[in-house]
Order: C-alpha cells, then structure tokens, then sequence
C-alpha cells in the first residue's frame, strides 16, 4: 500500500460498510470488505479504496478507547462535582470527541487533554494554570514587539532528535529502517547543518525533499535509540501588510486540487463562495478565510489522519481541528479562491519546549511567500489577543524547525510500507521488512540544546 494509493479515499463507501462502520460494529465491516473483495466483481478503484478502509477499521478503535462511565470518572477525579450531565452537553457540543464501538459512545484518547487546553472555565475547575499567562505566550507577545520594531526576528537552534522502538515491538538482529525528520531550507530556514547521528549509517535526504528525513538502515542486536542533531537558522521577516499595495496580476501555481484532502467538494466551493462575497483582493480574501479557520474552528486533539477521509471538509463540517486540520481547510480555501497556498510543518521549539506542528503558507505579489499559522491565531482569537491574532496571519515567529514542505509526499528514499502517518512527518517513522510500526510502537523525542539570537 503506498501514498499514491491515497487518492482512492475520496471514493465512497459501500452503504452497508459505512453503516456497520459508524455504530461500531467494526468486526462486521471488515468482514463485509472481505466478502466483496472476494467476490472479484470490483472496479480497480473500489478495490483500491476498500483495502484503505481494511487498515482505517484497524487503527479507529485505537483512537477512541475510554467508554462514557470512564471518561466521566476521569472528569471527576480532576473537577470535583463533575457531573453526567455536564459531560454530555460537552458530547452534544461537539468538545469531547466520540464515536461508536459496539453501538456504545467511546472518548477519543486525547478529550481530557482538548478540554484543559481549549476551555479556559474548564482547566480552572481542574486547577490548571492559565495558558494565556504561560511562558510560551509572554515569549511570543515580546518577539511579535522585537519583530515590529526590527522588522525581524531570528534565532540560531540546535536540536537534538531521539527515536526509539518501543520494548515489545522491538525484534533483535531484525532489518530496520528509521525515518527521523530534519530541518529543509525554505524562506524561513537557512544555514542548515546535519552535525551529527546515531547509528552512522544514514541517508540524509537531499535538500529538495518535499518531506526531508534521515534515513537509518541497520539490523541492531539490541534496542539502541536513533539519534540525529543539526542547526540552523531560523528567520522571520516581519510584513505589515497593505490591500491597497496587492498587485492587480498574480500568479496561478500551487492553485491546484491534490486528492484526497486538498480537493474543492460542493460543500468547500459553497464555503468559499460565501467567505469571497463581494471581495476580490486576494489579500482580503485570504484574511476572510483566515478568520473563518480562527473564529469559527475550534481546536482539538485529533485522532489519526489517516481515518479522516477529507481533512478541510472535516474541519468546516465539524468546526474542530488541530493545527494540521486547520492549515489544510485555509490551504483549500485559498486554493479554491486561486490565491496559491502551501504546506509547511515540522517543530514548534522555544527554549521551554519543542513540539509537533503544522502551519499554512500563502502568495500574494508584491509580497511573495506569505505565512498563515491559524492553530496559533485561533488560540489567541480565544485568549483575546489581538496582538497575536493579527500577527499570525501573515506573519510567523522564528521558533520553528520546517521539515516539511509538501503534504501527503514521498520519503527520499521511500518506505516500503504504509506510514503511520502518510501525510506529514514531525515524529519518525520506522518499519520492518514485513510491516510499518505505529505511532504506538514509538517514542520520538526533541532536545532544544542551543538556541540564541540573531544579530
């Protein structure tokens, strides 16, 4: 199963697959699957699509796996007078995150960690400190002022990147191959070095890499971890941005659909269309479609990508979406608009921590390459910083390692089997001749060993 085959997901489900699918019967699901994939009466691209259902029935369950009578107890062992009916208003509400299994509601794993994180009233009842007054939010309120007194902000970062399998998916003397992400040049990332790495024979990608890596291909007796460290300097300019200064001609690349996510549904086209009323600057445009995915979408912790069969439509159907959902919803709006638009992905890293993240990239002429980060613009929207809200739509910060510039793209080299996440790439990938390993089966982590200011 590769990426390429990916595409088949925007083709629909079987009625009684899709049934058996949403109550929870997933046994019955992939028995269904099995009785028409050997019935060998399938177009190709039927096949195509119900061998992809196969493995999203495997992994969906792993996603959802605390019962109502669960979740609840986990409520209340943090917020003290918690009750039943508070927790399904939030069910009702779409802030907990459900599905069936075996026609009973189940919480995604992540709902505790989505409610603390997005619901100030929330993390107070559980005694949580306020997000608004972290350090990382005072970091960024004085870089986003250093960035408009100097009109940039750079900083100089090492990191160090650990990948290790996991005890009891590890198999001595067995061929292994580990994908750890590194840092690609791009208009905010120059001066790169790969300085060091763990086991020594790797493949580091070229610099082009729409995804670049460092690739381990070794067979290690024992559990040994995977290390790779590396600088670079991180840059971002700062743009005071003028309508009235967009030039009348812009260009047409990056405007195009890539199935199945970046694709213009009825539904999308429909939101577009309304968000686009009346305006025709792409500047102003891309600002609508910016404060729609801020105001209007909410964040939360998401279950695995690759369940998800159309991440924007997800993301403006439901409302809901972590950084990822929500830069790929702007990225197809302005697509849909024709304003090009494009992915990019790696770290956040500040000098308290380094972490996964997703943001969105946008053209305007005279400007150029312009930056969009609606996760981080929404979570000041919700914080009432306008400081940051403005900030984040065309603008970015300097604490940032971009790995990734494509989305849903190709290792150099390549897996041979399906990634356990086949559209983005922040915590390695490893696999074994026989199978990929999941997300399960790893732990990757981000070392922050030096980070300084630019003169």
């Amino acid at each position: 199963m590769t990426l390429d085959q990916m595409r088949y997901l925007e083709i629909p489900l079987p009625e009684d697959i899709e049934k058996a699918k949403w109550c929870g019967d997933f046994e019955r699901a992939q028995r269904l699957i099995r009785r028409r994939l050997d019935s060998g009466k399938l177009p190709f691209a039927l096949v195509k699509r119900l061998e992809l259902e196969t493995e999203i029935l495997r992994r969906l369950p792993r996603d959802y796996i605390y019962s109502e009578e669960e979740g609840l107890k986990i409520l209340q062992e943090h917020i003290p007078g918690f009750t039943a009916e508070e927790m399904r208003e939030l069910e009702d509400s779409s802030q907990i995150d459900w599905i069936y299994r075996d026609g009973k509601p189940y919480f995604c794993h992540s709902f505790y960690d989505t409610l603390i994180t997005v619901y100030p009233d929330i993390a107070r009842r559980a005694g949580e400190p306020d997000q608004a007054e972290s350090n990382n939010k005072r970091l960024l309120k004085e870089t986003v002022a250093e960035m408009q007194e100097k009109g940039r902000a750079g900083r100089h970062i090492r990191l160090r990147g650990t990948l290790r399998v996991a005890d009891q998916a590890f198999r001595p003397g067995e061929p292994l191959r580990v994908h750890l992400p590194i840092p690609a040049p791009a208009v905010n990332m120059a001066n790169i070095r790969v300085t060091g790495w763990s086991p020594q024979q790797a493949v580091i990608a070229p610099e082009t890499a729409g995804q670049r890596t460092i690739c381990f291909a070794c067979a290690p007796q024992e559990n040994i971890p995977f290390t790779v460290e590396c600088e670079y300097d991180s840059i971002a300019a700062y743009h005071a941005l003028d309508p009235e200064k967009v030039s009348p001609i812009q260009p047409d690349f990056d405007t195009q659909e890539q199935a199945p996510h970046i694709r213009f549904t009825p539904f999308l086209r429909a939101l577009c269309s309304e968000l686009s009323a009346g305006e025709t600057n792409p500047l102003l445009l891309a600002r609508r479609f910016y404060d729609y995915c801020t105001t209007k979408v909410t964040y939360s912790f998401m279950r695995e990508y690759f369940t998800i069969t159309q991440i924007p439509e997800y993301a403006a159907l439901n409302q809901k979406g972590d950084c990822g959902v929500q830069a790929l919803l702007f990225i197809t709006l302005c697509r849909c608009a024709g304003i090009p638009a494009r992915w990019q992905s790696g770290l956040y890293v500040t000098p308290y921590e380094a972490g996964s993240h997703d943001w969105a990239q946008f053209y305007i002429a005279p400007y150029g390459w312009l930056f969009a980060d609606p996760s981080f613009g929404g979570s000041a929207y919700r914080a009432g910083s306008q400081l940051l809200h403005q900030h984040y739509f065309g603008n970015l910060d300097p604490y940032r390692m971009a790995a990734n510039s494509q989305f849903q793209w190709e290792f150099d080299p390549p897996k041979d089997h399906l990634r356990s996440d086949p559209t983005d790439n922040q915590q390695g990938e490893a696999e074994y001749p026989d199978r990929s390993l999941s997300r399960q089966e790893l732990d990757c982590t981000w070392e922050v060993l030096e980070m300084r200011p630019l003169d």
